[in-house]
């Protein structure tokens, strides 16, 4: 008779010793992860392609060596098509990552004219530095901050409070790009001009409206309108415009005349 013991999952026969049956034991599996591998150099040719240049560099016979790294850069080609680029450049780029996915410790001479520069010894180019920008008025965009810039340092003058009113006014038809269904007045315009300048920059008593360019855009606007409307009555007067004529000639054209 046969007795279920837990929690060791063992059975016990009545002249026997412990036994642990060959259905509990799991079979063990020899696994390899990516995680524990060597890492990629450059993942867009694959484990596949790192792989078969380790081994190239394993073979003695240097002609065999040469040709199989050959076919691998061949291969790298295929994986990675030239598209638009071109061909020899590409060549000496993807004889550069195959040295350098093989530890540039490739004993194979590459094709006449392609130079092998490891990735240390090519130059770097400098970063370039953005233009500081402020967290604050954003809407009115970066042009703004350097014309208020420039008008400080203006001297003081009839030709200063007019470049101030200009920008004033740019700074208003900007405010209502981004707020279009929201009054702006003058108010708030004058506001943000003395804190984005810091109190240096203020409006002359009496200037104009500052709905000048506002006023100026809309006419500019309603005019390239009224253009369109006039273009699309004269392709309608001329029988629907250059195309449309173009494709009755095109379809009625080839039409002979059947004799009677």
């Amino acid at each position: 008779m046969f007795l279920l013991q837990t929690p060791n999952s063992e059975l016990r026969t009545p002249n026997s010793e412990l036994r642990t049956p060959n259905f509990f034991k799991m079979n063990t599996l020899d696994i390899s992860y990516n995680t524990e591998r060597e890492v990629i150099r450059y993942p867009e040719y694959g484990r596949v392609i790192q792989g078969m240049l380790t081994f190239a560099k394993t073979i003695e016979d240097r002609n065999k060596r040469q040709k199989t790294v050959e076919t691998i850069v061949n291969m790298m080609l295929v994986i990675n098509p030239v598209g638009n680029r071109n061909l020899e450049d590409y060549r000496e780029k993807l004889w550069n990552h195959a040295f350098a996915i093989a530890g540039y410790d490739l004993d194979v001479t590459p094709p006449a004219g392609i130079l092998i520069v490891r990735e240390e010894e090519k130059p770097k180019l400098d970063s370039v530095e953005y233009p500081p920008t402020t967290k604050k008025f954003r809407h009115y965009g970066r042009g703004v901050q350097m014309l208020i810039a420039k008008a400080i340092e203006m001297p003081e003058g009839s030709k200063k409070e007019g470049f101030v009113e200009v920008i004033a006014s740019y700074m208003k038809l900007a405010y209502k790009t981004w707020n279009k269904e929201h009054y702006v007045s003058d108010d708030v315009v004058k506001d943000d001009l003395e804190i984005l300048s810091e109190s240096k920059l203020e409006l002359h008593e009496g200037h104009s409206s500052l709905d000048l360019l506002s006023i100026s855009a809309n006419k500019r606007e309603k005019e390239m309108l009224r253009l369109q409307q006039q273009q699309r009555q004269r392709n309608k007067q001329n029988g629907g415009g250059k195309n449309q004529q173009n494709y009755k000639k095109k379809n009625y054209g080839n039409f002979r005349k059947r004799k009677p």
